[in-house]
């Protein structure tokens, strides 16, 4: 998990700087397909290894997990300003993606945490209380 969220950090600063110049105002760097891919990659595999799900999952178990699931929120947080960005400005579609499927990942290792320490906590609707 570490050297992943090491990648990430670092794909993450390269989403600083692609967002921080508008596309087609010259040189900058900007996130690729293949960093998208390779999340997406990361995603199915560590899906593959969880037991499929049947109810949605609350934010928590072991503590791992909760900063996970935190991450999580913070990443659909930034993929809606971005969004609210794209409406202003350029925006490299990459870039919009790789915060979407960030968050998939963040979600995705959160219950792989959980896999390692307790069982997700899942959602129990009202009238099942």
């Amino acid at each position: 998990m570490d050297v992943a969220l090491a990648a990430i950090q670092n794909d993450l600063f390269d989403l600083g700087a692609d967002l921080c110049r508008p596309e087609g105002t010259g040189e900058a760097l900007r996130v690729a397909d293949a960093q998208v891919d390779k999340l997406e990659s990361a995603i199915d595999a560590m899906t593959a290894t969880l037991q499929p799900l049947r109810s949605f999952v609350l934010p928590g178990g072991t503590a791992l997990a909760a900063h996970l699931h935190l991450c999580r929120t913070v990443a659909r947080r930034a993929e809606r300003l971005v969004v609210a960005l794209s409406e202003q400005h350029s925006v490299n579609g990459a870039a919009l993606r790789y915060l979407n499927r960030l968050s998939d990942w963040f979600f995705v290792a959160a219950r792989m945490a959980n896999d390692e320490g307790r069982s997700d906590v899942l959602w129990v609707p009202g009238a099942n209380r």
